[in-house]
């Protein structure tokens, strides 16, 4: 019997190609993006410029806002979306001033909070890279010259 893609299936007729894992399975899940967001967090909340961004006394509603959104990022449940619509990550963030500054500073509690989950060099480089672009599209102030 052939595959669907047309080679042959070497198991025999009843063996099926396994389902293609995506990101968000191939990492662990929600305790993994938990986990992140909250060693994300946990620098955040000591950060003396990056915590006046966060207006909540409590992070815990911003860190469960970034967990769902990174979980459906990434092939998760689409939770997300269902409570807070289109992430509309720059309209979002345009109340608050992010320089290069704010970005690095970003960049560098979210980079511990990477390393804590001893991902695989392939996924942490993929993960890593997709949150330093977003960094650097979050900045809204020109640089002065």
């Amino acid at each position: 019997m052939a595959w669907q893609d047309g080679t042959v299936n070497p198991y025999g007729e009843s063996a099926q190609p396994a389902p293609t894992e995506n990101f968000y399975e191939a990492v662990g899940g929600e305790p993994t993006f938990r986990k992140l967001v909250d060693e994300f967090y946990a620098g955040v909340a000591r950060d003396p410029l990056l915590r006046p961004m966060y207006p909540e006394e409590d992070l815990a509603p911003a860190a469960d806002r970034l967990a769902l959104f990174l979980i459906q990022y990434w092939g998760g449940p689409g939770t997300y979306s269902s409570q807070r619509g289109h992430p509309r990550l720059r309209m979002r963030h345009a109340p608050f001033q992010v320089d290069a500054a704010a970005r690095d500073a970003w960049l560098h509690h979210m980079r511990r909070a990477v390393d804590s989950l001893g991902l695989p060099p392939e996924q942490d480089r993929t993960l890593w890279d997709y949150l330093e672009r977003a960094a650097y599209f979050m900045v809204n102030v020109a640089p002065e010259v």
